[in-house]
């Protein structure tokens, strides 16, 4: 598959992503009413408020994601990736994944699933990964700013 081809997928699926997270988001409040009625979970009868709530923080916060990503791709196809705009991003991916993690263990006081733990440490290497990134991009952006001038 060439290079342009998996840009493009990654770009519209980014874009399906953020649009449908904002969606989902945005229609919370009815899903869960939806879902809790038609599966019968005993785990949230007597706790609508709370679950809205929780997942409307967590799908906020996986937009703000997805929104940095999609700005960071736009630099990666333009060909110039290596820029302050995406150390910037990094840095707010990280710090957005550390609450999903911490919101992720305020739900477990809720209902504890074995999921919801795998995903607060998901979370917690995701955060750490876009920190420990944004440095090595700021090294980068760096680096090429001092090549620039010296050409």
């Amino acid at each position: 598959m060439k290079k342009e081809t998996v840009a493009v997928i990654t770009k519209y699926l980014l874009d399906v992503m953020f649009f449908a997270g904002i969606a989902v988001t945005l229609t919370l409040p009815w899903l869960v009413k939806l879902v809790t009625a038609y599966f019968h979970f005993e785990d949230f009868e007597g706790r609508y408020v709370e679950i809205v709530s929780i997942y409307f923080v967590l799908g906020i916060l996986a937009v703000l994601i997805l929104g940095e990503l999609r700005k960071m791709f736009r630099t990666v196809l333009g060909n110039d990736c290596f820029v302050r705009e995406n150390v910037v991003s990094l840095q707010r991916m990280g710090t957005y994944s550390f609450i999903i993690a911490a919101v992720c263990l305020l739900r477990a006081f809720l209902y504890t699933t074995a999921a919801m733990l795998v995903l607060v440490l998901v979370f917690v290497i995701a955060g750490l990964f876009s920190k420990v990134l944004a440095f090595v991009f700021d090294k980068a952006v760096d680096y090429k700013l001092e090549n620039d001038l010296t050409i």
